[in-house]
Formats: C-alpha cells, structure tokens, sequence
C-alpha cells in the first residue's frame, strides 16, 4: 500500500518570496505543503495579488520540488458584518479562480463563527438556525466558484465554529445533495478532541472517520495534551490510530502538518512518516 504524503503549511516558513518558502519547505524534507499568502507577508485572501503573481508562485514551488496541495482562503464566512462578509466572499471567489494557477486540489474554508473578535473563537449562536442559513449562502457562490475552478472546497470541522463536529459535516454533505461533490472534509483530529475529552478521543476520532471517511480529501496534524497544544508527537493523541484509519480509507489522502515551529518541522515529519509505517505493519 502506498503511504500517504506527508506536508506541511507553508506558513512555518515565512519568508520575503515565495522560491524562499518553497525552498525552505523543501530543505525541510517535505515535498508536498498547504500555502496561505500570509506567509509571504500578504493577506490571506490575497485580495490585490494578480494572475501574473499567483503564476509565479506556483512555477516557484514546482521549481523547487514541491507539489502545493492546498490553499488557505479561510476568513469567517458568516461574519455579523453583511457587507465585510460579502467583500470577502467575493475576494474568496477570486483567489478560488485562480487556485488552479498553483496546482492545487483544494481550497480550504473555515465555517464561520458569529463571534467578530476571532474567527477562531466561539459563540453560543454558532448553532443557531440562522447562523446555519449564512454558512450555506456563503458557500453557494464558493461552491460556484469551484465548481467554475474544477477544486474541490476543504470544510474542516472546528470546535468553535459552525461546522464543529463530524456530525454537523455529515449533515452539511447531506443538504448539498448534488453540490457535495464539490466539497471534502479536511480532518483534523486536534480540532474535534480537547483537552478535556482526550480520554475519549477513540470514540471522537472513530466516529468522524466512520461518519465522513469517504468525504475525507486530507489530514492535519497537530498535538495535544489535558493540559493543551502540545508539539506533534509529544502530546496524547493517539497517532498510530490516526494513521491506521488514514490507511483504512483505501486512497493515499495526504497529512499535512500544522503548527510545527520552524525548528521542529524536519522532526515532526519523521515522527509522523514513522507513525505511518507503524500502523501498515500493525
């Protein structure tokens, strides 16, 4: 069986040019990464960058062996603010179009959260009829867009947003119906397992797998201990698991590392390459 790739974001590495992050990424000892414009010191969604620019940092990955799997153009997509939400959601759509300038095959989206200090923070409306209503107009011009791009849209399920389980991304993938096709599940253990439920992170983890496995299109990986994020094998979630039921979707679905300081990417990589030997021969 062949092993999945492992990658990396490319925002680990941030540096003036992107042949600078491509080459360091490549240093690293990764041939495949999820680039976000941040780490070239531009916005995410990258909303003045031209087709000549996106061109070049495709042709700049390429050069340096690297295969760019993913790109970010996460931003809170049901944003309180109606009007900053739409100007993204536009910016989103364009960075979507050109997506395919780089190679990729997928653009990934976070699901929003009605909290309008951190994206990443949540909100006790989160599950509310309405918020559900805006996440799903939000994604019918994204869902356009990349039906238009021939990229399939990454929703990662996240705690604090609106798709915060791998319940609530079962039942997104069921109301698309036909649209679903257009969308995949970017699963990141670390993000539906906290703390405080790491002792059940088996039944957590098991069930998203069992729920969505044939929706899953990749993997992120970090750590985490009950006392909170830990480096990438130096926490408590069970690795050799996750990489078992990686293998058991029957496709090569790429894991890509998140995270990961600079200094510990090389090693974050072995250790999780070594995590997927063990679970081939286990």
């Amino acid at each position: 069986m062949t092993l999945p790739e492992v990658g990396i974001f490319a925002r680990t590495f941030p540096r003036t040019t992107a042949g600078e992050v491509a080459t360091a990424v490549a240093e690293a000892g990764f041939r495949l990464a999820q680039f976000n414009f941040s780490a070239i010191a531009m916005p995410t969604l990258a909303p003045d960058v031209s087709l000549d620019a996106v061109t070049a940092v495709g042709q700049d990955f390429r050069d340096a062996g690297v295969t760019v799997w993913g790109l970010s153009a996460t931003y809170n997509v049901i944003h309180p603010d109606r009007a900053r939400r739409l100007r993204q959601t536009r910016q989103a759509a364009r960075l979507i179009d050109m997506s395919p300038l780089l190679g990729v095959t997928a653009v990934t989206l976070c699901s929003g959260t009605l909290n309008t200090d951190d994206m990443w923070t949540g909100h006790p409306d989160n599950r509310s009829t309405a918020a559900w209503a805006d996440l799903r107009s939000t994604l019918d011009a994204l869902l356009e867009a990349a039906s238009d791009a021939g990229i399939t849209l990454g929703i990662e399920p996240e705690s604090a947003n609106v798709v915060d389980s791998a319940q609530r991304a079962h039942r997104l993938i069921s109301e698309l119906g036909a649209d679903a096709r257009h969308i995949g599940i970017v699963l990141d253990p670390g993000n539906l397992v906290a703390p405080e439920t790491i002792h059940r992170q088996d039944d957590v983890i098991n069930e998203a797998f069992d729920l969505l496995g044939e929706h899953i299109i990749g993997l992120q990986a970090k750590d985490l201990t009950a006392a909170g994020p830990a480096p990438l094998g130096r926490g408590d979630l069970d690795y050799t698991m996750i990489c078992r039921r990686t293998l058991g979707l029957g496709r090569a679905v790429p894991i890509i590392i998140q995270d990961a300081t600079e200094d510990d990417a090389s090693r974050s990589g072995r250790y999780l390459r070594d995590r997927l030997h063990a679970a081939r021969n286990t």
